[in-house]
């Protein structure tokens, strides 16, 4: 599995608080922390229905914290089974600053502007980051 980069970008940082923030996210966690777990198993194991489960897992791994693969049983069945990709969500002021300068440094590196962050906001915070370097 790929390991993911030390500064992530502000797109990055929000896809996984946003997908750590659901309590059946934090179940659905919690229940593959022991090993790779098949659907049915897991929708089972939660009390939920498959298809709101694949919601969840969607978010999830599209966020990078689980991974899904799928499997041929012995009589041809495809089955996917879902695990837990390591991580450690750590965020500090200082997360939130370096991902700003990450968008700043990628957007000036582009060409472009950054979605969703003020100009004046974005020059701080790659001022700020230049300055503790």
């Amino acid at each position: 599995m790929e390991e993911r980069s030390t500064t992530l970008t502000s797109e990055e940082l929000l896809s996984t608080l946003t997908a750590i923030a659901h309590p059946l996210r934090l179940r659905i966690i919690a229940q593959l922390t022991s090993g790779r777990v098949h659907v049915s198993e897991l929708a089972r194991r939660l009390g939920m229905s498959r298809p709101l489960l694949y919601m969840h897992l969607d978010r999830l791994e599209k966020a990078g914290l689980v991974a899904g693969h799928l499997e041929l049983s012995d009589d041809g069945k495809a089955m996917k089974y879902f695990e837990v990709v390591p991580f450690e969500v750590r965020v500090t002021a200082d997360t939130v600053v370096d991902a700003l300068a990450h968008d700043v440094d990628s957007a000036a590196a582009n060409g472009s502007g950054i979605s969703g962050i003020h100009d004046d906001d974005a020059t701080q915070a790659l001022e700020t980051k230049q300055s503790d370097q």
